[in-house]
Parts: structure tokens; C-alpha cells; sequence
């Protein structure tokens, strides 16, 4: 049961930083519309912030697998 317990705690707390990591390079993909990036660009911006986005969910996925902590036993 501790280790389900652990299992659902990490997919949740991936699920929740995926989507705060998603807002926020939605964020700057808007931000660099404001600034004048033309639709010529929207493209590449997009993966870029795609390769990102994913980089960033990997590195919180292996973080959280190696030091999530254990409950412990009752």
C-alpha cells in the first residue's frame, strides 16, 4: 500500500507542476506576441517552448522519483 500511496502522490504532483510549466510558457508565447514576434515565427517559437515544457516535466519526473519520501509505516 506505501508504495501505491507513492506512486499516486507522484503522478499527481507531475500533473500539477506539468500544468502550472504549461501556463506559464503559454505565458511567454503570448508575451513575445505582444513584443511584435510575427506569425513567421510562431512556429519555431512554439516547439522551442515545447522542448522546454518537456525537459522541464522529465527533470520533475526524475526528481520526484529519486527523492520523493517514503511514508512510513504505522
Amino acid at each position: 500500500m506505501d508504495i501505491f500511496l507513492r506512486v499516486v502522490a507522484v503522478i499527481l504532483e507531475v500533473l500539477v507542476l506539468a500544468s502550472v510549466v504549461y501556463c506559464i510558457l503559454w505565458g511567454v508565447k503570448l508575451a513575445l506576441a505582444e513584443f511584435g514576434v510575427g506569425p513567421k515565427y510562431s512556429r519555431a517559437i512554439l516547439m522551442a517552448l515545447t522542448v522546454v515544457g518537456v525537459l522541464l516535466v522529465c527533470f520533475f519526473v526524475a526528481h520526484l522519483t529519486a527523492f520523493y519520501p517514503t511514508y512510513p509505516k504505522t
